[in-house]
């Protein structure tokens, strides 16, 4: 497994590992599983999916949603499947909470019901998102400084579990109940911040000239499709969405979604920095090259 913050390089270093061993990319990513989002997103090239075979990219709607659970089941039977057919399966990615899952298993959390489903729902309505985010601060720290401040969907379940049964959502995460699989995990960890943040913004600027609003503007016309939706909360689509009604500037627009992908990538890291057992990539591109090519080579054998 391959894991690493935003723009550190995780899908270049995925495509030499395919050309040395007979492989199959499954993509630990929460925003490549919907269609019609290619460029926000940073989806691989058509030309770079079709040097070696990919999973869990384009697999539903905008509308639709994708669990951490449905994530966890799918890669677990398709690392086996790729594993019956003699090549490598690598899991790319920096969804982190997909990672941990994967490692360490899924907790046994309580199920939610409608009231308290309903009650967490109309605080959101009467007081706002940062009204529930400053209560999750309050009962689950953890939990609230690992999720952005926007995530609607992941902050309302944390202040449902809590609801439920009165404990933060972080604690459930020892008595988690493990996987089959044993994959060894490296992470690509940038230590120079500034480089790491050039190229997040020079990526935002590709986006946009790579046609990026006008993806958004054809978002907007699906059917149903709201900006509270799972989809439209990957970072940059929101900020989008906003310039696209009238909320924002341009340039506000733009220096939003760049900060918003900053965000995303110091929650990554520090998801990495807790995380066991991991291989740091920390070193030149070259080294880092060398280590996880390395290991790709003896897993292959």
């Amino acid at each position: 497994m391959l894991l690493g913050p935003t723009a550190s390089g995780k899908t270049a270093l995925a495509l030499k590992a395919a050309k040395m061993v007979p492989c199959e990319v499954i993509s630990i990513d929460s925003a490549l599983v919907y269609k019609k989002m290619n460029i926000g997103t940073a989806k691989p090239t058509k030309e770079e999916l079709e040097q070696v075979p990919h999973h869990l990219i384009d697999i539903i709607e905008p509308t639709e949603a994708y669990s951490t659970a449905s994530f966890v089941s799918d890669c677990e039977r398709l690392v086996k499947e790729i594993r019956a057919r003699g090549r490598l399966p690598i899991i790319v990615g920096g969804t982190m909470l997909y990672a941990k899952a994967l490692r360490e298993g899924l907790s046994e959390l309580p199920t939610s019901t409608p009231e308290v489903r309903d009650k967490i729902g109309n605080l959101l309505k009467e007081k706002g998102l940062s009204f529930l985010y400053e209560a999750l601060k309050k009962v689950d720290p953890d939990s609230a400084r690992r999720l952005s401040p926007n995530d609607t969907q992941r902050i309302s379940r944390a202040l449902e579990v809590y609801d439920l049964s009165g404990r933060p959502l972080t604690s459930f995460f020892g008595e988690a109940k493990g996987t089959e699989l044993n994959i060894p995990t490296f992470a690509l960890f940038p230590e120079d911040r500034k480089e790491l943040h050039r190229r997040i913004a020079l990526r935002f600027e590709q986006m946009l000239g790579n046609g990026f609003l006008d993806e958004v503007r054809s978002l907007k016309e699906i059917p149903g499709l709201t900006k509270d939706h799972s989809s439209i909360r990957c970072v940059g689509y929101r900020q989008a969405w906003d310039y696209l009604d009238g909320l924002t500037s341009f340039d506000e627009f733009k220096e939003a979604g760049i900060a918003a992908t900053r965000q995303l990538a110091k929650r990554q890291i520090t998801w990495l920095r807790s995380m066991k057992d991991v291989t740091l990539l920390n070193g030149t591109s070259q080294e880092n090259e060398n280590t996880f090519l390395e290991a790709c080579r003896l897993a292959a054998t």
